[in-house]
């Protein structure tokens, strides 16, 4: 759980579009892959009622806690297909959460899952990362995310993507440093899909979406910007 808020806890650029499609929708609102709730407690905040879906019942746990007396209900289900018996006025998939999901099959069960849950009209926006530089070493490194949580400091920091054909893996160094000096490192490493906005688009008018005019949410010094597709049902 530590791990996913140091690394995505601090991202904040797009914020303000999914708050403005949030009060555009004016209705429930579906995040994808919420996680400890970056966007999803931004939303609920600002009174709207949003349903977090994630995968990790860990994450989930940190959100429930934090989502005390917030409108924010909580799901464990795969984002590839899922069934909650209810619809929305908007689904969100922040951060590149379609080029987590495997491929084609696993974008279009998400793509089908979201359609069955969206009010006739409704919105699935996805963010698609719209360049990814591949680097390897030192030199080319982007700072690390930092975090001190009761005295312990953790750092991670990306040393490398790689660019194998079909999308990109991205390899992290985590260090955690102790109080009293102690030092841990470990390695991690995800990978996205390779995918642009037009294919996603693609792929969903095949799941019965109209596409929209794409929004844009600008780079950072430490993120990718990213186009964002938006589909109607």
């Amino acid at each position: 759980m530590i791990w996913h808020d140091v690394e995505c806890g601090g991202y904040a650029a797009d914020l303000p579009l999914w708050r403005e499609l949030a009060a555009q929708a004016g209705g429930p609102v579906l995040d994808l892959g919420a996680g400890t709730g970056r966007v999803a407690l931004d939303l609920a905040r600002r009174g709207h009622d949003v349903t977090a879906l994630d995968v990790d019942g860990a994450l989930l746990g940190a959100l429930r806690e934090r989502a005390e007396g917030l409108p924010v209900t909580t799901v464990r289900g795969d984002a590839r297909g899922f069934d909650l018996a209810r619809r929305f006025a908007l689904v969100l998939a922040p951060m590149q959460t379609f080029q987590l999901l495997g491929g084609p099959q696993g974008r279009a069960g998400c793509l089908r899952a979201a359609r069955r849950h969206l009010d006739a009209g409704g919105l699935l926006a996805a963010a698609v990362a719209d360049d990814v530089d591949v680097f390897e070493g030192e030199i080319h490194a982007p700072v690390p995310d930092l975090r001190e949580v009761a005295g312990v400091v953790y750092s991670s920091r990306p040393v490398a993507i790689r660019d194998d054909g079909a999308g990109f893996i991205l390899e992290r160094m985590r260090e955690r440093v102790a109080p009293d000096g102690t030092h841990e490192t470990t390695h991690d490493s995800i990978r996205l899909d390779r995918l642009t906005a037009a294919v996603l688009e693609r792929e969903a008018e095949r799941e019965g979406f109209t596409a929209e005019p794409r929004r844009a949410i600008a780079e950072t010094d430490d993120h990718v910007g990213s186009e964002v597709a938006m589909l109607r049902a």
